[in-house]
């Protein structure tokens, strides 16, 4: 129980390690106690992570009651929400690596036996597996928990709705004073953001994969169900300590492929695919794009969760949580219920005694009446996209898009103009040199794709990039679009006026012009040059791969 931590304070040579942990609360007792970390991701830089201190102190209180000894400490996270659209965003995905790598570190340094890792926001959350993975030590994750949804006009809204405010404010639909008021009341306190965006995906993602409790992931942030769930996680991570249970006796191929069903099931965001292959890569498990397109095809859409839906996830907590759509699943065998999780239960065993969802209930549709019948994370190839592309289709959009590019060279560029009025029906908007290299960071077209919405085009315009989306992205989009323009990817040749075509029954991505002006254009292209030479972007552009990877940094 103590492989790590003895190695710190055992013996008369460590007496100074012993000395400054005394400095900090360690009793003499408290030496011959596992030792266990709490890494805190707690921040007053985003409303997702402002209540995870309490969290963190819960969890700490209940490790030293159930044989443990806690030290908290804390990692950095960002906010997509508040950076979006901005050069400030190009750190949001180096933001994981910096968030694993920091965990890591600690976790090695101080010799903790085991880890509590409390995550609340997009990026933090995959980190903090990705850590886990890594360390391979006793280790269990805890979700935040989401954010309640704001009221205007009677109606519930949340981030998105601003996003698309902004939109619908520059086409003269709502007043300067409405766009305020949207402003004001959109977020009402701590948690993630409310739809099945990313947070919400991941939280769904993580339980899945057998790294969290049942139905943990289904809480709201402020609720007394979210602390008794950081009490029940340490005492269980305490019994994985004993048990020795780490995280790649629970992660490996079967848990990865439950995450992704349930993530297609509940209609998740796009950056699960970035997140599930770099945790895969962490825990040392082959993955692939092909993974994604073979499980999506045997998985049906069933939540009516937002941004495509109409219910958010604060609604799904009412009716039962995540748990009875798992069971569903279970009971069609597209999960497999043999896998390990951190409850020392398999997943079989822990949906045993959850009860299905009442008849009445109108988020979560039966297999006979699916949102989708298939996934809607589609893997598109063609000329365009060599190495795979991710599309998110609802099915709601069609399933075709063929239409005349117009090409930016960054975001802001593409949003002005959507903004401005300079996009037609009929437009394939491609936004380029937006990748892991190239941007560097992948940042999330949130601020276009719900221009777009806002204006009212999300049935006549497409949108595709070598970046990436928002959990809260929703229209005929196209992002992770590999290899990517800066490092000579096709979609650095597109020029405006071209026909694209997007097929998400083929699953192609195209541009439209003969073989020998294809040619003739990767020939002639030219690099341009980057703007970022020092720093952490510095360093993810010279270490990062490319999308269909995970966009992971390696030595």
């Amino acid at each position: 129980m103590r492989k790590y931590s003895s190695q710190i304070v055992d013996g008369k040579d460590r007496s100074p390690s012993r000395s400054m942990l005394r400095a900090v609360g360690f009793k003499d007792k408290d030496f011959k106690l596992p030792q266990i970390g709490v890494a805190s991701t707690w921040s007053m830089v985003t409303p997702c992570n402002m209540h995870i201190d309490e969290l963190a102190k819960i969890s700490a209180s209940a490790l030293d009651k159930n044989g443990g000894k806690s030290i908290i400490f804390n990692t950095i996270t960002i906010s997509d929400g508040i950076s979006m659209g901005t050069e400030g965003m190009k750190y949001s995905l180096v933001s994981r690596e910096v968030i694993a790598d920091s965990i890591e570190t600690v976790m090695g340094c101080e010799g903790l036996d085991g880890l509590i890792a409390i995550g609340g926001c997009d990026k933090n959350m995959p980190a903090c597996v990705m850590a886990m993975a890594r360390l391979n030590r006793p280790s269990i994750f805890i979700y935040g928990g989401t954010i309640l949804p704001g009221i205007h006009n009677s109606k519930k809204i949340d981030i998105v709705s601003v996003f698309e405010a902004v939109g619908k404010n520059a086409n003269k639909e709502i007043s300067n004073n409405e766009l305020t008021q949207i402003e004001k009341r959109a977020i009402p306190g701590p948690g993630s953001c409310g739809g099945m965006y990313t947070a919400n995906t991941m939280a769904c993602a993580i339980e899945a994969l057998g790294m969290s409790l049942t139905n943990s992931s289904a809480q709201v942030a402020i609720s007394s169900s979210k602390k008794l769930d950081c009490k029940k996680s340490a005492k269980a991570l305490m019994n994985c300590v004993k048990k020795d249970i780490k995280p790649r006796d629970i992660i490996n191929k079967k848990s990865i492929e439950n995450a992704i069903t349930v993530v297609m099931a509940l209609g998740g965001s796009t950056n699960a695919v970035l997140h599930m292959l770099a945790i895969a890569h962490s825990a040392g498990i082959k993955l692939s794009l092909k993974d994604f397109d073979r499980i999506g095809k045997k998985t049906p859409v069933l939540a009516d969760l937002k941004p495509s839906g109409k219910y958010s996830m604060s609604e799904l907590v009412k009716i039962g949580g995540v748990a009875p759509l798992m069971k569903l699943l279970l009971g069609k065998k597209l999960l497999h219920g043999d896998c390990m999780t951190v409850t020392g239960k398999t997943l079989s065993q822990n949906l045993k005694s959850v009860k299905h969802y009442k008849r009445n209930q109108k988020i979560i549709m039966t297999f006979d009446n699916p949102i989708k019948k298939n996934g809607h994370l589609m893997i598109l190839r063609g000329n365009l996209a060599p190495k795979g592309s991710v599309a998110k289709i609802s099915g709601k959009e069609g399933n075709k898009f063929v239409g005349i590019a117009k090409v930016y060279n960054s975001e802001e560029k593409a949003l002005k103009d959507i903004l401005n009025n300079k996009i037609i029906k009929g437009t394939v908007i491609v936004i380029r040199y937006e990748g892991p290299v190239g941007g560097p960071g992948m940042r999330e077209m949130l601020s276009p794709t719900s221009a777009v919405m806002g204006k009212g085009l999300g049935n006549d315009v497409a949108l595709i990039t070598d970046g990436r989306f928002s959990g809260g992205s929703h229209g005929f989009v196209v992002g992770h679009i590999s290899p990517e323009a800066y490092i000579g990817g096709p979609l650095a040749v597109v020029k405006d006026g071209d026909e694209i075509e997007i097929n998400s029954i083929s699953k192609k991505l195209n541009l439209n012009i003969s073989s020998s002006e294809f040619r003739k254009r990767m020939k002639s292209w030219k690099k341009p040059k980057s703007k970022i030479h020092s720093g952490v972007l510095s360093k993810y552009a010279k270490l990062v791969r490319q999308a269909d990877e995970g966009a992971i940094t390696v030595d």
